[in-house]
């Protein structure tokens, strides 16, 4: 029974953001190469209000991209590659970390050149 309640309130949430979505949108073009026998596909549509979205991918991984202007009027440019390693996503709008600060770098030279003395095994 909980999981029907939260799938109901996740719809519901989807329909409060989904206020923003041109419902008019048409898609303009569209190309989908199924999965060949050794896995490779690609696709990629275009709408009427400018998403713009395409991959290419086999079972090592995939990449692509998306292109939207944000409800803020924010042009957003997405790529990404997916693999063994994970998902990469690149963009301008990501938050990227802070610079590592000066005092960590010089930290971590001193413990790179200064390394610890071997530990004596235990039997």
């Amino acid at each position: 029974m909980k999981f029907f309640i939260c799938l109901a309130a996740i719809a519901c949430i989807g329909v409060i953001y989904a206020d923003n979505i041109d419902k008019d949108a048409e898609i303009r073009s569209l190309t989908n190469d199924a999965a060949d026998p050794e896995g490779n596909f690609q696709y990629a549509y275009e709408t009427s209000n400018g998403i713009q979205v395409q991959a290419v991918g086999n079972p090592a991984g995939i990449s692509g991209s998306v292109n939207y202007v944000s409800p803020e009027g924010e042009h957003i440019n997405l790529s990404y590659t997916a693999d063994e390693e994970g998902y990469h996503p690149v963009g301008d709008h990501l938050p990227t970390p802070p610079p590592v600060p000066a005092y960590v770098l010089r930290a971590l030279e001193y413990i790179r050149s200064h390394p610890p003395p071997q530990l004596k095994e235990q039997h």
